[in-house]
């Protein structure tokens, strides 16, 4: 897809001025052309996102990060997926909510924004009606929200850090702290409620993810103060356990073991004294491989338009 937004890129906070529509990658290491890793049902989100029947996911290739500990390295640091049109990813949408996905579930897919706006144009006109989410990083500009305010109906954001030495030494975005309370407050007016249906099943809202990492609960305090103070209820909590040792985690020894037991109770105990009422949080032996998703063009199932 050519667009202007592509030419001398500015989608994303690092506004690296790559041409994408002649070759050229920026940060994101992907071009101008949509890739994704993997198109499924996935049972893994929270429960109002997965439901019974699962979420319709897409993996986007790339990132706008580069976390150490990132689950879904082969696809983020790697670039690894298949290329795609806009229309085949409008298919795509339309064939994940004919196997009963309760919504179209985008994950890290901000750096290929305008073209996301156009396939979720193209699929709505086509008759698809389950929510869309933006299942975001949290290190997302303001303009890429604008370009997407009008088709996204639920954000699913992550809030990794409240300290910017954490985030340069781990993600490589001294800014990140700054950048992702700026686009969390823009998520939560323009979805300011949480509207649930009949099932359970979010169709409007927020929710915002932490990811407690070892050795740094204190940082995952300072997080959700800072959440719920801001916010109180009308964003929706969710407190993660969940974190897997990478490969590529070797230098820092604390990343090198998982999450206690002991330090997720004190996060969770520390949300339970500030009053936090409505959160979720994950129990017993989440940091398993269930939660990391196997990628390669096996999980693309391409439609060949005609």
């Amino acid at each position: 897809m050519v667009c202007n937004e592509y030419t001398s890129c500015n989608i994303c906070p690092r506004s690296c001025k790559a041409d994408r529509n002649h070759g050229e990658t920026g940060f994101c290491r992907q071009k101008n052309k949509i890739r994704i890793g993997r198109a499924s049902l996935h049972h893994w989100e929270e429960p109002c996102i997965s439901g019974k029947d699962g979420s319709g996911t897409v993996f986007f290739s790339g990132c706008t990060l580069l976390c150490c500990y990132c689950q879904n390295y082969k696809l983020s640091h790697m670039g690894e997926g298949v290329e795609i049109t806009e229309e085949q990813l409008c298919d795509i949408f339309l064939r994940l909510e004919e196997q009963g996905a309760h919504n179209i579930n985008l994950v890290t897919a901000e750096h290929f924004a305008p073209g996301i706006r156009e396939a979720v144009i193209a699929a709505k006109k086509r008759g698809l009606s389950i929510p869309v989410i933006l299942n975001s990083s949290g290190y997302v500009s303001i303009r890429t929200l604008e370009l997407l305010k009008d088709v996204i109906d639920v954000f699913l954001v992550d809030f990794k850090y409240m300290d910017d030495v954490l985030a340069s030494t781990y993600s490589l975005a001294k800014d990140y702290v700054l950048i992702a309370k700026n686009a969390l407050k823009r998520m939560a007016e323009l979805c300011p409620k949480l509207i649930f249906d009949d099932e359970g099943m979010l169709k409007s809202g927020v929710i915002v993810r932490h990811l407690c990492l070892p050795g740094h609960t204190e940082d995952s305090k300072r997080v959700i103060e800072y959440i719920y103070s801001t916010y109180a209820d009308s964003v929706r909590l969710s407190i993660m356990s969940q974190y897997t040792p990478a490969a590529n985690c070797g230098k820092y020894k604390n990343l090198q073991r998982k999450l206690s037991e002991k330090e997720y109770d004190d996060v969770i105990d520390f949300c339970l004294s500030l009053g936090i009422e409505d959160a979720y949080i994950q129990e017993g032996e989440a940091a398993s491989e269930s939660f990391i998703p196997e990628f390669g063009n096996e999980y693309v199932k391409i439609e060949k338009n005609t």
